[in-house]
């Protein structure tokens, strides 16, 4: 089941004052458990902090807004209905706490959206076993062409248990391995055959125009051959690295293509109105010819991750900033930021990291050393974490650790960008003299390295049919100077040979932010053939081939779901006052 927050429409409610908790009350009959099962009880996100009964017991608290938790309640089960009860707190006025872009102010403002408060991702019951398979991380390794598993189980411990892996791409068995389980976890290399030849090699790596997912079968056995849990996963072979100033898929340069994707929808908020329109966005955002969504101030539901697996769409995962600098701000987002890294860090669609976004949170990192060495420890921490990927420090301007320089810069001339970013022999004044946004792109004393330059923030045309709603970095009067606004600018920046890649910004208009390339209901505002024409280039026969499979896929989703961004009519939790 799945709450939408009290602030938006679907909610029934559709409150956007201030206010600083709300409660939540739902019954349920409980599953048989056999002897020894445990029922766990998952929250995906709630916002902010979460205090949870059951039956009148206390069974959980947690803090953060964007990450999941999860609570034992087997103990608090009663005979007949179980009662659960969830208070969500979350002052509207708190800028030292990762929000994102939830405005502080009573009505949104510039780019601030509307508060989101209490649940908005799924909450649901898992029946387990007395001892159960917990978690599962998958590592790619294509030098030595092979994955690092690291498993751990939950609940009692037990002797002689044993980890049975099959690893398979459709009827091709790649691996079908048994471990021996120490306690509790299970930490092992599992080597493929390398094909040798790059043809067979290249049909099981996983790329945006290739999302070969190679699917996992654990089975946790006891002894005397009996199964106490199984679990079903997914991986793939992929790479991503740095080399020169470039960025590498596959250990190949490959241009990066992103747009800058908000996750909010007009009637939900930050809550998807059902499973169709994740897949849908994921959709969109390929059918335009990105390669990518830069994920912006919003750790996004895993099931858009999971379809950005499947379907082949690159993601930059961005922290949610805090807005201010504090002992408790560094807490909070440190905690949190570990938690979004743990949660996803088994998808092969994440290809970067980023904590911290145009200095939010930091706002005097060139004169505040506690600042700098609070961007360097989360970028150091991040990559010690997770050493396969690259990490951005602080995206957009004011680089002190990276791996990637962003850029942001709302310039509208493309005739200025072609000038600012032409070719190499500009970096030098590049990165002395031009200041997009009013800052420095490095701090002194952490001159540019020769890492790739991004233009990770660009665009922001604004049109709309609503001029006193319109809001964007530029304007345009009608649907044809826009499209040809954003086929200019695309152009100038596509021959950019500086530029490893670029994210355009946005996805779809957001609220009063009205720069998308698509209507807050994901209509196009120009077709979609000459978006993906703008963004790609000349279309090659593969991008052709896209086309026709997203019209498809287009005119079955209208089929299957009546209107483009139907809300699900699932019962969930009930918002109280």
């Amino acid at each position: 089941m799945v709450s939408f927050s009290p602030e938006t429409s679907a909610s029934g409610i559709g409150d956007t004052g201030f206010y600083h908790a709300c409660w939540y009350r739902h019954t349920f009959d409980s599953p048989a458990l056999e002897p020894g099962q445990r029922l766990i009880l998952h929250f995906g996100a709630v916002d902010y902090a979460a205090t949870v009964w059951v039956n009148d017991r206390l069974v959980a608290s947690h803090e953060g807004g964007y990450t999941p938790f999860k609570a034992d309640i087997t103990g608090a089960l009663v005979a007949g209905s179980q009662t659960i009860v969830v208070r969500a707190e979350d002052d509207p006025h708190n800028l030292a706490k990762p929000r994102g872009k939830q405005d502080w102010l009573l009505k949104p403002h510039a780019i601030w959206y509307p508060r989101t408060t209490g649940i908005w991702q799924t909450v649901w019951c898992e029946r387990v076993n007395a001892t159960a398979i917990s978690s599962v991380r998958w590592t790619p390794n294509l030098t030595s062409w092979e994955f690092r598993l690291d498993a751990t189980l939950d609940g009692a411990r037990r002797k002689n248990l044993r980890l049975r892996v099959k690893l398979h791409v459709g009827n091709m068995l790649l691996a079908d391995d048994t471990y021996m389980v120490v306690g509790g976890e299970v930490h092992r290399r599992i080597a493929l055959s390398d094909p040798g030849i790059d043809d067979y090699r290249n049909e099981l790596l996983w790329s945006p125009l290739q999302p070969t997912l190679i699917h996992a079968h654990l089975q946790l056995w006891g002894g005397r051959s009996k199964l106490i849990d199984e679990v079903y996963s997914y991986t793939a072979l992929r790479q991503v690295s740095i080399q020169g100033d470039r960025f590498l898929l596959n250990g190949r340069p490959f241009p990066l293509r992103l747009v800058l994707d908000q996750g909010y929808w007009p009637q939900s908020g930050i809550t998807a109105p059902n499973d169709a329109a994740l897949r849908y966005d994921v959709e969109l955002a390929k059918a335009m010819g990105f390669n990518g969504v830069r994920k912006h101030q919003k750790i996004e539901d895993p099931r858009y991750l999971y379809y950005a697996d499947q379907l082949g769409l690159l993601v930059w995962k961005e922290m949610p900033s805090a807005y201010r600098f504090t002992e408790q701000s560094i807490a909070r987002l440190t905690a949190k930021w570990l938690a979004v890294v743990e949660r996803d860090i088994s998808h092969p669609c994440i290809v970067a990291w980023v904590p911290f976004n145009e200095s939010w949170g930091v706002p005097d990192l060139p004169d505040n050393p506690e600042q700098r060495h609070y961007v360097q420890t989360l970028y150091h921490l991040t990559k010690t974490l997770d050493p396969t990927r690259p990490v951005i420090g602080n995206d957009g301007w004011e680089s002190i650790a990276t791996d990637i320089v962003g850029i942001h810069d709302y310039d509208d001339d493309p005739a200025e960008i072609t000038q600012r970013y032409r070719s190499d022999d500009v970096v030098g004044g590049l990165f002395k003299r031009e200041r997009p946004g009013g800052r420095l792109l490095t701090i002194d004393g952490h001159s540019h390295a020769g890492q790739p330059i991004m233009l990770s923030e660009f665009g922001g045309i604004a049109f709309s049919a609503n001029e006193l709603a319109t809001w964007g970095y530029s304007c345009s009067s009608d649907a044809a100077t826009f499209g040809q606004h954003y086929k200019d600018l695309l152009a100038a920046v596509r021959a950019l040979k500086l530029l490893s890649g670029f994210c355009y910004t946005q996805f779809a208009d957001t609220y009063q932010e009205s720069n998308g390339l698509l209507y807050a209901d994901r209509t196009p505002k120009i077709p979609l053939a000459e978006i993906m024409l703008a963004t790609c280039g000349e279309q090659t026969p593969r991008q052709l081939q896209i086309e026709q499979e997203w019209q498809a896929r287009m005119l079955q989703f209208q089929q299957e779901q009546g209107i483009t961004l139907a809300v699900d009519d699932t019962p969930g939790l009930v918002a109280g006052e």
